[in-house]
């Protein structure tokens, strides 16, 4: 693989059988798979990183019906899964694109799995989100990426977006779910203490010699085996710092494109066509304004590439929006903090703490209006609806210990309380009452709220949103806890603490119209020849709906593969 600072750098007649604009997941798996099958492959990225938002994530990937799927799920089948999107989904999406996605899923990991260095485990709980309907499964469908080791890339390495730094441990060490546990079990058996002071004693090691640590996990890993792998072909040259200024057509088929950074300008050909594949319109002001009213550029975590530049070139080739989606983008609560070199940190709050005991959010008015303990995107969802911005995530002093809040980690110290009390972040009070008045909320609502959420804990139901009535949500509570109901805890050890949450958008679920191969449709639903779109720039085969852990990153791959397919043979036609 060839790495371009500078369009510059590109020869004045190039000529590839595939464009990728964008170097998120989505696309680097759509350039991966046209590169194995000997293609000369483009892939623009317009950061300095590769990875987009798949980078920050947890890198969770769902795709029913894998091999891995038969090791923890054995009778799960594909048409239990389309039967769970029909349920979930409706005629949100066709339900031919939903197929084309099911009929290919298993095929494509295998494929990465032996043709490149792209591996995956299955979870061993992992429920769909929406758990109780048909078709739904608590486990086999998401699939998460091995560690990889980024000692492997060599000067590569730097070229991975970051993590989320508030993700990170002991200046840059990434850790997952299991990692967490361990650590906050290592003096208590000794496989925990064996698994920490390993992962330990590697931090330790790469921060001699590198910024950050090198066992990368999550949708860092994804990432670095995307790239990894890619760096074995010498028919991919990747495009760094560089942006689409327009499309080159004959007639209504795109033939090309007009690169660009800063003043540099370069005219690429292309064969088999161009993928879209930047990441969504997330972080374009005019389709925010339009699509997602109201909603903040600052509450978004997702990655900065998503400017959607290539979306009105695209629109003027005659491609349209997807339509009647549930929601245009998919949203979880988020709490910010300014770092001390001045940037905002935005903390999406997915799985380790609303959901537990001990825990409850409440608006202004200092009442409940959600249920705490659904998915992240109908928390976000019910944020907007009921006008609960900021709303309050509260907890007593027991809940803040075991299972922290927020950028606090659990068994903090009033030490390491301390700056987050200072700057604002927290919020504690020695009663209910004073905790109120620290956040202009109505004490007497906020108090009985409590009160409510204690008697419920003590019979395990609660009859105003059933919170833990479902796999999914007992998944993300605490089973160990001892309670009746493992998302359902008293609130009676002061001090009080609460953290003001927002709803963030985590990424786009309207993009443009395709097809089964990702080609991109006009209005009178017809492809256009040589253009297609995958990860959030397709519409998304979920109409708005999350309906389980990973289901952009799944399609992404998918559609990044059949989009790759389609063009390789337009390459190189009979």
């Amino acid at each position: 693989m060839q790495v371009l600072h500078s369009v510059k750098d590109l020869p004045a007649d190039a000529r590839y059988d595939l464009v990728v604009v964008g170097a998120g997941g989505a696309g680097m798996a759509s350039a991966l798979f046209a590169a194995i099958e000997g293609k000369q492959v483009l892939l623009v990225e317009r950061t300095e990183y590769v990875g987009g938002t798949t980078a920050l994530s947890a890198g969770t990937t769902w795709v029913p019906g894998t091999h891995h799927s038969a090791t923890v799920n054995p009778t799960d089948t594909l048409s239990d899964a389309a039967r769970y999107l029909s349920n979930a989904i409706g005629e949100r999406t066709p339900a031919a694109l939903r197929q084309s996605f099911l009929d290919h899923g298993a095929e494509v990991v295998t494929l990465a799995e032996t043709r490149t260095e792209v591996k995956f485990r299955p979870y061993a709980r992992h429920p769909d989100y929406i758990s109780d309907l048909g078709g739904s499964t608590l486990n086999g469908r998401a699939l998460e990426p091995l560690p990889f080791d980024g000692r492997l890339l060599g000067d590569l390495f730097q070229l991975i977006r970051p993590p989320i730094p508030e993700f990170t441990v002991l200046g840059g060490m990434m850790v997952d779910r299991t990692d967490i546990n361990h650590l906050l079990a290592l003096t208590k058996n000794v496989a925990s203490f064996k698994h920490s002071l390993k992962i330990l004693l590697r931090h330790a090691a790469d921060r001699l010699s590198y910024p950050r640590g090198t066992r990368l996990v999550m949708g860092n890993a994804l990432i670095a085996r995307l790239l990894y792998s890619l760096s074995k072909h010498p028919n991919v040259t990747l495009a760094l710092n560089t942006s689409v200024g327009a499309f080159r057509r004959e007639g209504s088929c795109v033939t090309g494109l007009t690169l660009q950074a800063g003043d540099e300008r370069r005219d690429v050909a292309v064969r088999g066509g161009v993928v879209l594949a930047s990441g969504g319109f997330n972080r374009h002001p005019a389709l925010r304004a339009q699509l997602l009213p109201g909603a903040d550029i600052a509450w978004c975590p997702a990655g900065p590439g998503h400017t959607a530049e290539a979306h009105a070139l695209a629109k003027d080739a005659g491609a349209v929006y997807g339509q009647g989606a549930f929601s245009n983008a998919f949203w979880a609560p988020v709490s910010l903090r300014k770092r001390a070199d001045g940037s905002t940190a935005v903390f999406p709050h997915f799985v380790m703490d609303r959901a537990k005991p001990g825990m409850l959010t409440v608006n202004r008015a200092g009442e409940r209006f959600v249920n705490e303990s659904t998915s992240y995107h109908l928390f976000g969802m019910a944020m907007q609806a009921t006008g609960s911005v900021p709303a309050f995530l509260v907890c007593d002093a027991t809940a803040l210990q075991k299972y922290g809040i927020g950028m606090v980690r659990p068994g903090a110290s009033h030490k390491d309380l301390a700056p987050f009390l200072a700057d604002g972040y927290l919020t504690q009070g020695a009663t209910l009452d004073e905790l109120a008045g620290k956040l202009d909320i109505d004490a007497a609502s906020l108090t009985a709220s409590v009160q409510k959420i204690n008697r419920y804990a003590g019979t395990g139901v609660d009859p105003d949103f059933q919170r833990g009535v479902t796999a999914y949500q007992q998944n993300i509570g605490d089973v160990t806890a001892g309670t009746k109901n493992p998302n359902l805890g008293a609130l009676s050890t002061a001090p009080y603490y609460a953290v003001k949450l927002y709803p963030g958008d985590i990424g786009a679920a309207t993009g443009f119209a395709t097809d089964g191969n990702a080609c991109v449709l006009d209005a009178a639903g017809q492809p256009i020849a040589g253009l297609y779109a995958v990860g959030n720039d397709m519409h998304s085969i979920m109409g708005g709906v999350y309906t389980a852990p990973g289901i952009t990153i799944g399609p992404g791959l998918v559609f990044g593969y059949l989009a790759a397919r389609h063009a390789c043979a337009r390459a190189s036609p009979p």
